[in-house]
C-alpha cells in the first residue's frame, strides 16, 4: 500500500506541480468566511461572491459588526444564505472576542467556531499553518480515495482517519488541493475520463 500511495502522490505532484487552494482570499479570516460560503456550493461561485462582501466589510471588525441581513444579501447565491450569513458573523465576534483576531491554529479551537466543521478546520491548519497530517474530506476526496482504494465508505470523519493513516503527513494537505483539481477535470463524478486516466492502474472501477 505505501508503494501504491507514493506512486499516487507522484502522478498527482507531476500533473499539478501547485497545489494552491481554489478559493480567493487575502487574510486568514477571509478563508474562513470563503471555506464557510463553499459548503454544498462550488468553489468559482464564492470567488464570485467574495470581491463584494470583503469590499463592504473590508475588516475583520466590519465583518463582526456587521447586520446579518445586510451579508445574507451579499451571500444569497451561495444558498443556506441565512445559516451561512450568520455564522460569519459570529465566527467573526468570537475571533475577536476569544481568539485576539486571528484564526486559531488547533483542531480543538477551530471547532468551537459557529460554521467551522472539521472539513472546514483541516484546510485552516493546511492553508494557513502548513499543520502536517490534514486531510481535507469533500466529495472529491471521498470519491476518489474510494475508486483507487485509499478509503471505504463515504462518511467523512471515517475517510479522513483512513487517509491520515496511509499519507505521509507533509503530503496530505496538498494531496487534498490535488486531488480537487485531479477531480474537476479528468475523475468526475459522472462520466470519469477514465481512458485518459493517469492513475487507471490503481483504480478499482477500471479494473474491477
Amino acid at each position: 500500500m505505501e508503494q501504491k500511495v507514493n506512486s499516487i502522490i507522484e502522478i498527482l505532484k507531476k500533473r499539478y506541480p501547485d497545489a494552491p487552494c481554489a478559493l480567493h482570499y487575502r487574510t486568514d479570516y477571509e478563508l474562513m468566511i470563503a471555506v464557510r460560503l463553499s459548503a454544498q456550493c462550488t468553489d468559482a461561485r464564492v470567488n464570485l461572491v467574495t470581491p463584494a462582501l470583503f469590499a463592504a466589510y473590508p475588516t475583520l471588525e466590519a465583518m463582526a459588526n456587521a447586520d446579518i441581513a445586510d451579508v445574507e444579501r451579499y451571500v444569497h447565491s451561495c444558498g443556506f444564505y441565512k445559516h451561512k450569513a450568520r455564522d460569519i458573523v459570529l465566527a467573526c465576534q468570537m475571533l475577536l472576542s476569544e481568539y485576539g483576531g486571528k484564526v486559531p491554529d488547533t483542531m480543538e479551537a477551530l471547532l468551537r467556531l459557529p460554521g467551522v466543521g472539521r472539513k472546514t478546520a483541516n484546510l485552516l491548519l493546511g492553508d494557513l499553518y502548513g499543520a502536517p497530517g490534514s486531510v481535507v474530506c469533500d466529495t472529491h476526496c471521498i470519491r476518489i480515495c474510494g475508486r483507487l482504494g485509499l478509503s471505504q465508505g463515504k462518511d467523512p470523519e471515517k475517510v479522513e482517519k483512513q487517509l491520515r493513516q496511509l499519507l505521509p503527513p507533509e503530503e496530505s494537505s496538498d494531496f487534498c488541493h490535488r486531488i480537487v483539481l485531479f477531480g474537476r477535470d479528468c475523475c468526475t463524478a459522472r462520466n470519469p475520463k477514465c481512458g485518459e486516466c493517469p492513475l487507471s492502474m490503481w483504480c478499482g472501477e477500471f479494473n474491477p
